[in-house]
């Protein structure tokens, strides 16, 4: 990368999306997170939510119906709607293909060239993403030689189907409790995230975050 004024030049971010999947037992909310192995080339050791990079068949998959158009606006995707439903189905995929649960009512997704989106079409499920909870969106710090643009939805446990398992990717895959996760190693925006969501949960309002990353500041905002 080249230099100036004594800094390297930013790694452009790639867009990445992760689904909160939430639940309450015994009078608690708790999370599903899993943790990254010691292979990942992102933050490994650290517990996350299911999630990864946009993919193009994200793009090409059908939802069964899009997301609010108030939302798209909030993802920085120049009012794409298109951007925006494709982020939201790559979350979705991603939950999946990490966690074992699939996201979805009766519907159509499409003919793609996916296994996961595949899968969702010989199960006659598409995603419907109007009932998905934008949590907000971060971008990784402008130092690092990988950096991600991720953006967070919530959906709950009962509107999930499958067994829990996955892929492999996250390891250590459980339930973490929302108001109780000391001792669970996870970066400052999942923190963030977990605060918007239970304070939501909590019936009170809690607008959708950004959080941006320069040169050792963190700049944590209302979008």
């Amino acid at each position: 990368m080249a230099a100036t004024d004594n800094k390297p030049r930013a790694s452009r971010p790639r867009d990445a999306a992760s689904l909160v999947i939430h639940r309450k037992r015994g009078g608690h909310h708790e999370v599903l997170m899993g943790r990254r192995g010691k292979a990942a080339r992102f933050k490994p050791g650290i517990y996350v939510f299911p999630g990864g990079g946009l993919e193009r068949a994200d793009y090409r998959a059908r939802p069964l119906r899009p997301l609010p158009e108030e939302v798209a606006p909030q993802l920085a995707v120049a009012s794409n709607p298109k951007r925006a439903n494709a982020l939201a189905m790559a979350a979705v995929r991603e939950a999946y293909e990490e966690a074992g649960l699939i996201y979805g009512d009766h519907g159509d997704v499409g003919r793609v060239n996916h296994p996961t989106w595949r899968s969702f079409a010989e199960q006659g499920l598409a995603p419907d993403l109007s009932a998905l909870d934008y949590l907000g969106r971060a971008v990784t710090p402008s130092y690092r030689p990988l950096r991600y643009h991720a953006r967070f939805f919530a959906i709950p446990y009962e509107r999930v189907s499958g067994r829990l398992g996955g892929d492999g990717e996250l390891e250590d895959l459980k339930w973490v409790r929302l108001e109780r996760y000391e001792g669970v190693e996870m970066m400052e925006v999942q923190e963030m995230m977990l605060e918007t969501l239970g304070r939501r949960l909590r019936g009170h309002d809690a607008p959708a975050q950004k959080m941006i990353f320069n040169w050792g500041r963190i700049a944590k905002f209302d979008t």
